[in-house]
């Protein structure tokens, strides 16, 4: 998913930030920023990521609309007393 040249440390993020963020918007890809030679954040332009979460709604989407259709949800109204049970909400 991710290639070398998208594997930054965070001190270099740190000391040109502006150049980062002009790449990244250029690019559109995200890319991992290391601390002590370990992944530890990833960072990417916002549209970029607004387009990634707009497809992982649409996929969950999906996901349900197949459970509803193979039936393999629950009755609404067995979640609706498990949720205002655990939740302590009257009806």
């Amino acid at each position: 998913m991710f290639s070398i040249s998208d594997i930054h440390t965070v001190t270099e993020f740190s000391r040109k930030p502006a150049d980062y963020i002009s790449r990244l918007k250029k690019t559109g890809k995200p890319e991992v920023l290391t601390v002590k030679g370990k992944a530890a954040i990833v960072v990417q332009d916002a549209e970029a990521y607004e387009r990634m979460a707009r497809l992982a709604e649409y996929a969950s989407s999906i996901q349900s609309l197949q459970g509803a259709m193979q039936e393999t949800g629950r009755p609404l109204a067995d979640f609706a007393a498990e949720f205002e049970a655990e939740y302590k909400v009257e009806p």
